[in-house]
């Protein structure tokens, strides 16, 4: 067999540092240990019961077994718009503020070759969702990192970094609520980053993928809240947290017509759209009853409860969750994220994801899911407080 060589594009794609963990959590399952595992992301709950019968009903109809429409069917679109008029007071054309993805993940990955040349510089916030750098080694672009410290509440702080650097960034990543820190952006936060990309010519790309993941009664904000925010970027939005859709892979992208039009643009020559059954369920979605969504947060919320105070009692002390459905905490002195990961997975067989997989900035941290019931969540930490390592 003739052995051909990959593209230069893809030997500069970053190794996956989970899928080490996956293999060592696998292994300690097959030895039959009893493994709670918080080192995931994915939702664990199903799709409300009146979305998926949209689908089952929308499946039958022939119009849907055609191509879609390449850039998505108006309606889904429409509904996107109102959706964000409702829920954040921002208005939007569907037609040209809005553009469909196969997932939010696409548009984070896929901006990059978008809107960039070879070389170009990003700005990648330290710890992120690593995910993003598969976009940057895709384009060939030059990353800059923005340290997100604990004491400036995960937020970049822009004043520290420098001018040449802003000067030559093309391109900005936020995510609030935060993966994988789960803080959240304040107003004036979101104004200095207008205010930023204002002064240095940068696109500035919103990652709000828990957007409907608030605790304590605060909602959390849209990017395109604040005024100004669509004439400098986007932001993308995904069905996959606010209504447990993850495996239907619907998201969208929103804001500055330029970019939308280059994202659909690509995307005309990538793929012909979603499965409108698909669609017209998200419609569904977006425009029908959102008790579903409220009681997803309140159930994410109680998680989180348990959670934060179970770790309290063991002295494993971390500011609780102000949103997405992780926990960002610290390790205990002498250990590293990986060496605390590995340790705690051996001796009290929990899985915890290593801060240093989402980038230097993580180390020293671990995230959690709350994708367990509260009483399990309990017992992980339980299990942890044998080990006395926060005596």
């Amino acid at each position: 067999m003739v052995y051909f060589a990959k593209s230069d594009a893809l030997n500069r794609l970053p190794k996956q540092f989970f899928a080490d963990l996956v293999v060592k959590t696998n292994a300690a399952i097959a030895k039959g240990y009893d493994v709670i595992n918080l080192g995931q992301g994915n939702p664990d709950q199903p799709t409300p019961p009146h979305i998926v019968k949209a689908l089952q009903d929308a499946a039958v109809n022939p119009l849907y077994h055609k191509y879609s429409p390449f850039r998505g069917y108006d309606f889904l679109k429409e509904a996107i718009a109102t959706f964000y008029k409702r829920e954040y007071d921002v208005d939007l054309d569907p037609k040209t503020e809005v553009a469909i993805l196969f997932g939010s993940k696409t548009g984070l990955v896929e901006i990059g070759e978008c809107l960039l040349n070879s070389g170009d510089t990003v700005l990648m916030p330290d710890p992120g969702y690593p995910d993003y750098l598969s976009g940057f080694a895709l384009a060939n672009l030059h990353m800059e990192k923005m340290p997100l410290r604990e004491e400036n509440a995960f937020l970049p702080d822009y004043a520290s970094m420098p001018e040449g650097v802003l000067d030559k960034a093309k391109l900005m990543f936020l995510n609030y609520p935060n993966n994988p820190t789960s803080a959240t952006a304040p107003a004036d936060f979101f104004e200095e980053t207008v205010k930023t990309a204002e002064k240095h010519n940068i696109c500035v790309l919103h990652d709000f993928a828990y957007g409907a993941l608030g605790f304590d009664g605060e909602k959390p904000r849209s990017f395109l809240q604040t005024p100004g925010a669509k004439e400098v970027g986007i932001e993308t939005y995904t069905l996959s947290k606010t209504y447990n859709m993850a495996g239907w892979r619907v998201g969208f992208a929103l804001g500055n017509k330029s970019v939308i039009e280059a994202i659909e643009l690509f995307q005309d020559h990538y793929f012909v759209s979603l499965f409108g059954g698909i669609q017209e369920a998200s419609a569904k979605a977006l425009l029908g009853p959102q008790d579903c969504v409220q009681e997803l947060v309140q159930r994410y919320e109680t998680r989180r409860n348990a959670f934060f105070d179970a770790a309290r009692k063991i002295g494993w002390n971390a500011a609780p969750s102000k949103g997405s459905f992780f926990g960002w905490l610290p390790v205990p002195k002498g250990y590293s994220s990986e060496s605390f990961f590995e340790y705690v997975l051996e001796k009290a067989h929990v899985v915890l994801a290593p801060g240093v997989g989402f980038g230097t900035g993580g180390e020293n941290y671990v995230r959690i899911g709350l994708l367990s019931e509260p009483d399990r969540l309990t017992e992980a930490v339980e299990r942890i407080g044998k080990l006395h390592l926060f005596d």
